[in-house]
């Protein structure tokens, strides 16, 4: 929790005010609500832009209040700093909340930079301004000072009168991005280059000359657009007033070179303040690409092996889905196949028992069959009773079967037609049930019209010979 004395120091280290009184009836009159202070403020500054840069600029001269993650020093004092390293002017520079929360894409998982921050860092404690505030508020986004459209309009704006007020001095110019500071930001991480950024105060008398003779010069437009990703913004817009006071401008025309580093941070690699020429502003960038040359070489590399990695992944992952479908392919084939075998092996063996069954069935009862008629042959044979001996009284009977067999048995006169089917019928010679007994000459059909005659009724006595024929 941020005590009211933290309040005041940040309050008066991006406002540039040093009275403390004033700053701290402003943060009473706000219910010390740091972020409402310091949109107030600035909303009630933006007319008159470049006083209140030099003001800012003068107390961050004598003054430069530092918190770093860790430590928080005295806000009257001056951070004590290490030597530089050689050439680059390094700074981490924390951005204002309403800055970051005005873009949508806020920075994240950024490159590792982290590691230009060794040696001579002033933390710059902007980004500690309302982070997680607008709960308190119940959430309103009115609070926040730059949305994504008017970041994107002032950009926008500022490009056009960037080209009205000196497109006409020369046919190249700086590709000023028309989007918000923190788009920039990552369309530079994005292409792996560094952040050129201007500061533009139109009422400074530096101003005219140094867009007309430098920024708009054919060689050193060309040198930004190929090497760097331009940002704008003018000192009568909001974000670009914030800029100025995230990073100190203290002289115009300003222009700074900066990256992205951790945690919504920036790193300040170089600026330049006061008019330049050409020549000197390509000195200046040209060390700068140099030097941070092997940082971006690095990322470059890093994010080339990140997407190999994950290409990489992504076809390792689409062969492993590949072949497991394949092998699921198999095995749902294999289970169909072993399905169809088992139900064919079920089948099978189902017809196999019916086979088995009607068989059975069919040679039980063929010997049922069999033995009715080993029965009805026996009964009937033994209701023919013993044949008689030769005799006035006894008839000679031949009867000849289909196959050419002879049978002859000799019955009393008196014996009925139906003795003759009992007697073909006890010899079992016949498989067939339906049959007639005829005599040729005469034909005459003895069927059952004529079961009841006797055979000297019949015309048969005292012999006869009868065939048998099939109905």
């Amino acid at each position: 929790m941020v005590d009211s004395a933290d309040k005041l120091a940040y309050f008066q280290a991006i406002t540039g005010l040093e009275d403390p009184d004033l700053c701290t009836q402003i943060l009473q009159a706000h219910n010390w609500d740091l972020e409402l202070a310091v949109s107030s403020f600035t909303s009630n500054h933006n007319n008159d832009p470049l006083s209140s840069s030099s003001t800012t600029a003068t107390t961050t001269t004598a003054v430069e209040p530092s918190i770093s993650p860790v430590h928080r020093y005295d806000s009257t004092a001056i951070a004590p700093v290490a030597p530089p390293p050689p050439g680059l002017a390094w700074k981490i520079i924390t951005l204002p909340i309403s800055i970051i929360s005005g873009s949508l894409r806020i920075l994240s998982g950024a490159v590792g930079f982290g590691f230009w921050a060794a040696g001579g860092i002033l933390s710059y404690p902007l980004g500690f301004i309302g982070l997680g505030s607008s709960s308190g508020r119940g959430g309103d986004s009115s609070a926040q000072l730059v949305t994504v459209s008017a970041a994107s309009r002032e950009a926008l704006e500022f490009v056009a009168q960037f080209e009205r007020d000196y497109g006409g001095y020369g046919s190249s110019m700086p590709n000023f991005v028309g989007e918000g500071f923190m788009d920039a930001l990552t369309r530079s991480r994005d292409s792996f280059k560094l952040l050129f950024v201007y500061l533009h105060s139109p009422d400074h008398p530096d101003t005219p000359a140094f867009c007309e003779g430098t920024l708009c010069s054919e060689v050193f437009s060309a040198f930004v657009n190929e090497n760097f990703v331009a940002w704008g913004g003018s000192l009568r817009g909001s974000e670009g007033f914030k800029m100025s006071n995230s990073l100190k401008a203290s002289r115009f025309p300003f222009c700074a070179v900066v990256m992205p580093a951790t945690n919504q941070r920036i790193a300040l690699l170089q600026q330049v303040e006061g008019p330049k020429s050409p020549e000197e502003m390509l000195m200046t960038l040209q060390r700068v690409l140099e030097e941070s040359a092997s940082v971006l070489v690095a990322a470059r590399l890093e994010a080339e092996e990140r997407t190999a990695n994950i290409r990489l992944r992504e076809e390792q992952d689409a062969a492993y889905r590949a072949a497991l479908e394949a092998d699921q392919a198999r095995e749902q084939q294999l289970r169909e196949e072993q399905e169809r075998l088992e139900r064919e092996a079920t089948e099978a063996e189902r017809k196999r028992k019916e086979e088995e069954e009607a068989q059975e069935r069919a040679a039980r009862e063929a010997a049922e069959k069999e033995a009715a008629l080993a029965r009805m042959r026996q009964e009937k044979a033994l209701s023919l009773g013993a044949e008689p001996e030769k005799g006035p009284d006894v008839t000679q009977v031949l009867v000849r079967f289909p196959t050419g067999d002879r049978k002859e048995r000799r019955f009393h006169s008196t014996a009925t037609i139906q003795s003759l089917y009992d007697y073909v019928d006890s010899l079992g010679c016949l498989d067939a049930e339906n049959y007639s007994l005829v005599s040729n000459f005469p034909r005459v059909v003895y069927g059952t019209d004529k079961l009841s005659l006797s055979l000297k009724e019949a015309g048969l006595h005292p012999q006869a010979g009868l065939f048998v024929e099939l109905n």
